[in-house]
């Protein structure tokens, strides 16, 4: 039996993204809307009850108004901001604690994790949770990604001469304001007392994503050395399938962001210089796969009783 789905919000970059891997799928069945119909609400609420999944590629407040019009027992998998921090719903990371999947499974409302956030959480919480990073200690993170993490509007920016934010930028650091969005959602999910200091960067490349958490271990509690960093992280993600940990003195001398793309990875590093008592956590990832849609159609898959990776 096939399970019907609704993407409300399908023609967005995520909402494409997960209509073409479910498309060719015999196991489900899509639910479309025509042009004039998906922004009608009589439409959209018809097509959210008639879903036994939902997922939502929408701006948040329509997000919200979308979980609002919903009556009956659909699964919600909401890819908004939204929702990241909301009791009542399950964070989307099923690799995040052993019994996750089992919680994501059972639950009616699944918050899809962002794309810094689910790769910052993914280093920082393993850390915190066996006391080698303090929850209070003043972190910092860096990170770059691909334009297309910005949506049709900074896709245009950097592809359409013609757009009218278009920008001759090779990269540039936003979120000045040192309020992202992402913030709220790192802090609660990564077990920090406070919003760590994140400026992320866009480049001009269309996807992939670097995120990374410098450390001065020399002046952590205990001065944990890299290697206990590496064995928490390893411990941690022992035996998943998407996300992985790489060798301890794997050559690294150099990480590029698009190293990922087109998977649903999420490979974690530490670098380190033992001499000077530094390591630096490091995620790679594909903003739009493990980091948006592809974490999306894991979700579902989790929910429907699916192989982990179909359509991965």
């Amino acid at each position: 039996m096939s399970t019907t789905v609704f993407i409300d919000g399908e023609v967005g970059t995520t909402g494409l993204q997960i209509h073409e891997r479910l498309a060719p799928r015999g196991d489900i069945e899509l639910i479309s809307l025509d042009e004039a119909n998906r922004k009608d609400a009589d439409a959209r609420r018809d097509a959210l009850n008639a879903a036994d999944v939902a997922i939502l590629c929408l701006p948040d407040d329509a997000a919200r108004e979308a979980v609002s019009m919903i009556e009956g027992g659909t699964v919600v998998i909401d890819a908004s901001t939204a929702h990241r921090t909301a009791d009542g719903w399950t964070y989307g990371f099923p690799e995040y604690e052993p019994g996750f999947r089992e919680e994501i499974r059972a639950s009616k409302r699944i918050s899809n994790p962002g794309c810094y956030a689910i790769t910052a959480v993914a280093l920082l919480h393993p850390v915190v949770a066996r006391g080698l990073l303090p929850g209070d200690y003043p972190v910092s993170i860096n990170a770059v990604s691909g334009y297309s993490g910005g949506g049709k509007s900074l896709i245009a920016a950097f592809e359409d001469e013609s757009a009218d934010n278009h920008t001759d930028s090779t990269i540039y650091a936003y979120a000045l304001g040192l309020q992202h969005k992402h913030l709220p959602e790192i802090t609660r999910w990564a077990g920090l007392a406070r919003p760590p200091v994140f400026v992320p960067s866009v480049a001009d490349y269309y996807k992939g994503m670097l995120v990374q958490v410098p450390l001065a271990l020399w002046h952590l509690p205990g001065s944990p050395s890299a290697a206990d960093l590496h064995a928490a992280l390893a411990e941690h993600y022992d035996g998943e399938r998407f996300v992985t940990v790489a060798p301890f003195d794997a050559a690294t001398a150099t990480l590029d962001p698009e190293g990922l793309n087109d998977t649903n990875e999420l490979r974690l590093y530490v670098l380190h210089n033992d001499e000077t008592g530094q390591a630096v956590l490091a995620g790679q990832i594909d903003n739009l796969g493990k980091g948006a849609s592809g974490q999306a159609v894991q979700t579902l898959n989790i929910v429907t009783g699916a192989d982990e990776g179909a359509g991965l």
